[in-house]
C-alpha cells in the first residue's frame, strides 16, 4: 500500500487512480472535520468536495514538509472558517446529523442529551480554540500538527487547547457532575 505522500507524487504526474485512493482513504476524515467545524451535514459535503478538488489542482505544488493529513485538515479548516464567514448564522450542532454506530436503544437518549450539551458548548467556543479542540480531541491530531493546520506555534496551540478545555469545564460542569 502506497503512503499518501507516494500518492500524491503519482497525482501530480497525472495518476487519477491515486487521486482516487486519497480520497477514498481520507474522505470520512475530511467530512468528519468539516462537519464538526461548521455543524451543517450539506456544507461539510460541500467542503470535503472543495477540499479535494484544490488537494487535485494543487498536487503540482505539494510538497511533503507535513504529513498529508495534515495538510487535508489545513484546507478543511481554512474553507471552513471562510463557510463561517459566509454564513451569519451559528451552526446548529445538529444531534442527528452525527453518523452513528447503531446505539442501543437505551442509550438513545442519554447520548443525544449529551451530544447536544458538547455541542452547544463547543459551537460557544471561539473559532480557534474550536478548532483545536476538534483537531486535537476528534480528529487525534498533534499539537505540531494543529500548529500546522491553523498557523500557530506549539505554545499557541497549548494555550488554545488550556483555555478551550477551561470554558468546555465551565460549560458542560453540570453534565460531568452526573
Amino acid at each position: 500500500m502506497r503512503s499518501d505522500e507516494e500518492l500524491m507524487s503519482a497525482v501530480a504526474e497525472g495518476d487519477l487512480s491515486a487521486f482516487e485512493q486519497l480520497v477514498r482513504r481520507h474522505q470520512g476524515t475530511a467530512w468528519n472535520a468539516a462537519f464538526r467545524l461548521v455543524g451543517d451535514v450539506h456544507a461539510a459535503e460541500d467542503i470535503a468536495q472543495e477540499a479535494f478538488l484544490r488537494v487535485l489542482r494543487a498536487a503540482s505544488r505539494y510538497r511533503p514538509t507535513a504529513a498529508f493529513r495534515t495538510y487535508l485538515y489545513r484546507i478543511v479548516t481554512r474553507l471552513c472558517c471562510d463557510h463561517r464567514r459566509r454564513i451569519v448564522a451559528s451552526p446548529s450542532g445538529d444531534v442527528d446529523a452525527w453518523p452513528s454506530q447503531a446505539p442501543l436503544p437505551e442509550d438513545v437518549a442519554s447520548s443525544q442529551e449529551v451530544h447536544s450539551s458538547v455541542n452547544k458548548a463547543l459551537a460557544s467556543l471561539p473559532a480557534r480554540q474550536k478548532e483545536a479542540v476538534i483537531l486535537r480531541y476528534y480528529e487525534g491530531l498533534s499539537y505540531t500538527e494543529i500548529g500546522q493546520v491553523i498557523g500557530a506555534t506549539r505554545k499557541g496551540v497549548e494555550r488554545l487547547l488550556a483555555r478551550g478545555r477551561a470554558a468546555l469545564a465551565g460549560k458542560l460542569s453540570e453534565l460531568l457532575e452526573e
